[in-house]
């Protein structure tokens, strides 16, 4: 789930005003002092911001949603549908259909004025809901259908589940963009990840313990039903989130969208570049590694939910990694930072399933938190980075625009590496001392795309970024986790 960021004055474009959407000079933003996304400083009160009354709703609201949405995106749905016989080309689309669905954001964002953000996001949530208690019946009708037939009846549910998501979740970044405060997004993000993080985390300890060791039709039911009661309590938190009037666009706002002047918007478009290098990187890492330690390793079912939720215990540490310290700190460089920790995590998981280094516990274990944590780090900087350089006017489009480009990518990177992993199949030889299998390959093959990532990374557009040095001294030197340096050896 996204949210809103700290906005920064933005460099004025290169292209000239548009019908509809604003891309450059005054209404991008201002030197004078409104920044890119639109906000205004605080008036009154010597420019002091605070949260508005009510938004702890919305940490209510993501704390039960994340315990129901683990479970239908996240590894216990790829253990089951593992369970059903599904190959890695179709784990790769049940991991690519949510943020592929996203897509449908372009043509809803313009129903968002008459509807209104809460009651958009509402519906959609509520209409999910629905899906996921058909889940839970799913795994009990062993009886009557085959493991085929089932699985294809779960790709049935799991469409119409991110159908309605991928429809309505396009007025939340908008709303909770006019909710928070410019100057205090990048704290209500790290609060927002570390909820999200820690209900995750929870999520999978139950999912693990009703499982057990190898998981029956009935316990993947159960922890369904688990998840279809939280989703339903997350909707009473959410009804209570504070609305928003959805803003009014400036006359000459009527006519046809100007997506591609919107792409040319230098800010903007730069950053889609390193959001898409991201998703293809990042897209099949979570629901491959599952595979990787279920085939290759031979984890059971609940030792693969005990490990992997240690990364939610890395995503819960971001907040004590950075807290409010991104808000000054910018973006850019916490995405070069996490872009580098990336090649190092994936440089790990090519010598595991190489054969080069023995698969220990400790060293699964530390890999999956680093990948918890560096993964919250890149989400929180992309989402505050795009608050800051979003302009107010054309504010839905250009939201819609950017999740469709990140969850697109996403949805897709899955796919083509479940397509590349079957490809290779049972092949295997060795050469520089590592064992080349499907999984070293994917390995390797995501490491060229973090190569991208950090390449596009320097070309941000963020003016009050710090610099990677400047980011590396309040990490290593001024900020809590010095203490880390007193258990080194010294000479």
């Amino acid at each position: 789930m996204a949210s809103a960021r700290d906005s920064d004055s933005v460099r004025k474009g290169q292209a000239g005003p548009v019908q509809g959407v604003a891309v450059a000079g005054d209404a991008v933003g201002r030197a004078e002092g409104v920044s890119a996304a639109g906000d205004k400083p605080s008036e009154g009160g010597a420019g002091v911001e605070a949260f508005p009354a009510g938004l702890r709703y919305a940490y209510l609201f993501a704390w039960f949603n994340a315990l129901s949405y683990q479970v239908v995106l996240g590894s216990p749905m790829i253990l089951y549908a593992k369970s059903l016989g599904a190959s890695a080309t179709v784990l790769g689309v049940i991991a690519g259909m949510m943020p592929l669905l996203v897509i449908l954001q372009i043509p809803a964002a313009a129903h968002i004025p008459r509807i209104g953000y809460r009651r958009f996001v509402l519906s959609g949530w509520s209409i999910r809901v629905m899906f996921i208690l058909g889940m839970a019946w799913l795994p009990l009708l062993g009886g009557v259908l085959d493991a085929r037939n089932q699985l294809a009846l779960l790709l049935f549910l799991l469409f119409g589940f991110n159908l309605s998501r991928g429809i309505s979740s396009c007025a939340w970044l908008p709303w909770i963009t006019a909710l928070v405060p410019a100057g205090l997004r990048g704290r209500y993000l790290a609060r927002d990840a570390a909820i999200q993080n820690l209900a995750g985390m929870l999520t999978f300890w139950i999912a693990a313990l009703l499982l057990g060791g190898a998981g029956q039709a009935w316990r993947f039911g159960l922890l369904f039903a688990f998840s279809a009661v939280m989703g339903g309590l997350s909707l009473v938190f959410l009804k209570r989130i504070p609305d928003v009037p959805v803003g009014v666009e400036p006359r000459g706002g009527a006519g046809p969208v100007p997506w591609m002047a919107m792409l040319r918007h230098p800010p903007f478009g730069r950053l889609l570049q390193v959001v898409v290098a991201w998703s293809v990187a990042y897209g099949g890492m979570t629901a491959f590694t599952v595979a990787f330690l279920k085939s290759s390793l031979g984890f059971t079912e609940g030792d693969v939910l005990w490990v992997t939720s240690l990364s939610f215990v890395g995503g819960l540490s971001s907040l004590w990694f950075l807290g409010s310290r991104l808000d000054h700190l910018g973006s850019r460089p916490v995405i070069q930072f996490c872009g580098l920790g990336w090649l190092g995590v994936v440089a790990g998981w090519l010598l595991l399933a190489g054969g080069v280094k023995n698969p220990s516990m400790g060293v699964v274990l530390g890999l999956q938190f680093l990948m918890g944590l560096l993964a919250a780090l890149v989400q929180m900087a992309h989402t505050r980075l795009a608050m800051a350089v979003i302009p107010v006017m054309g504010r839905n489009h250009f939201f819609a625009l950017y999740s469709v480009a990140n969850n697109v990518t996403l949805g897709l990177a899955p796919i083509g590496w479940g397509l590349w992993i079957d490809a290779v199949g049972g092949r295997t030889w060795r050469w520089l001392g590592v064992e080349w299998n499907r999984f070293s390959l994917f390995y390797a093959a995501v490491g060229v795309a973090f190569v991208v990532l950090v390449l596009l990374t320097r070309r941000l557009i963020e003016p009050r970024a710090v610099s990677m040095e400047a980011l590396l001294r309040e990490i290593l030197i001024e900020s809590p986790q010095r203490f880390w340096f007193r258990f080194w050896p010294r000479s």
